[in-house]
């Protein structure tokens, strides 16, 4: 069993990304910046990541306890906006909404995507049924063309009798 540190520290590669992402990011922003790739020290990338965990442990303590209150036992996107607001980081909220729009929209997009897909197989998994028990129209169309051929081997038979 991993011990409890272990279990609580968050993905070193995801700390390193989001860190140099976002100084990245301030370094475009301002011009008088020459640095094109900055070097982050394993202790700052420590201090960020127990910085995280710290403000993850809070945040969701406080949304628990909204939640608590509340009489539910599932924290969702109100309770977290509700706790933003407790901890006193109004600033947080306005971006965090919009991400909540953006993935809510992304989400819905691929339910739908998904329904469609669903329909689909099961449209084709009907007419696949439905030839295999012999009432799809290529079951019918392979029963017209043994029909024809048989009239047409009457014919010849017709036209052998006749000849004698």
């Amino acid at each position: 069993m991993a011990s409890t540190g272990e279990v609580e520290d968050l993905p070193r590669a995801n700390i390193r990304r989001v860190v140099k992402g976002k100084l990245s990011q301030l370094m475009k922003d301002n011009p008088s910046s020459s640095a094109k790739d900055i070097a982050i020290h394993k202790e700052a990338l420590l201090a960020c990541s127990e910085s995280a965990r710290i403000f993850i442990h809070y945040l969701s303590a406080t949304a628990n306890d909204i939640c608590y209150e509340s009489k539910r036992q599932t924290i969702n996107a109100d309770d977290v906006m509700k706790a933003i607001e407790e901890m006193e980081f109004p600033e947080l909220l306005d971006p965090l909404k919009t991400s909540l729009e953006v993935f809510r929209k992304q989400n819905a997009s691929k339910k739908s995507e998904n329904k469609t897909k669903t329909a689909d197989r099961k449209r084709k998994s009907e007419v696949d049924l439905e030839m295999e028990n012999g009432n799809g129209s290529h079951a019918e169309d392979a029963n017209e063309a043994q029909d024809d051929f048989g009239e047409e081997n009457k014919e010849d038979e017709n036209d052998d009798l006749e000849e004698d």
